[in-house]
C-alpha cells in the first residue's frame, strides 16, 4: 500500500505560482509513476502531468511550458511546479501512484490517490 498526502494549494491571482507537493509513506517511492490529475466544479477528472521512475516527464498540452513536476525519491515526494496560473487552472489537483515507468492519462488506470489540494486562481 501506498498513501499519498497532497499540499501547497491555495489562493493565487493570475499569473502567480504555487508548488504542489505529493508526499508518499508506506512503500519506497523510486519505484512508481506518479501522476497529477485535477477536478473543477461539474468537470470529470482531468490528467495534467506525470513523472515517471527515470524522472521522464510528460504533461498535457494546456499546462505545457507553465508546470515542471519533479521528484526526490530520497524523501518520498514529487512536486508540481506551476507558474503563470491561469482562472481556468482552478481545481481540486491531485496525485496519483501505479508501480513501474509507465503512466496513462485515464484516471481508471492509477491504483492510488491522496485525498486532493484545492488550487483556486484569481482573475
Amino acid at each position: 500500500q501506498v498513501q499519498l498526502v497532497e499540499s501547497g494549494g491555495g489562493l493565487v491571482q493570475t499569473g502567480g505560482s504555487l508548488r504542489l507537493s505529493c508526499a508518499a509513506s508506506g512503500r519506497t517511492f523510486s519505484g512508481y509513476a506518479v501522476g497529477w490529475f485535477r477536478q473543477a466544479p461539474t468537470k470529470e477528472r482531468e490528467f495534467v502531468a506525470a513523472i515517471n521512475r527515470y524522472a521522464i516527464t510528460y504533461y498535457v498540452d494546456s499546462v505545457k511550458g507553465r508546470f515542471t513536476s519533479s521528484r526526490d525519491n530520497a524523501k518520498n515526494t514529487v512536486y508540481l511546479q506551476m507558474n503563470s496560473l491561469k482562472p481556468e487552472d482552478t481545481a481540486v489537483y491531485y496525485c496519483a501512484a501505479r508501480p513501474g515507468s509507465t503512466y496513462s492519462l485515464t484516471y481508471r488506470d492509477w491504483d492510488y490517490w491522496g485525498r486532493g489540494t484545492q488550487v483556486t486562481v484569481s482573475s
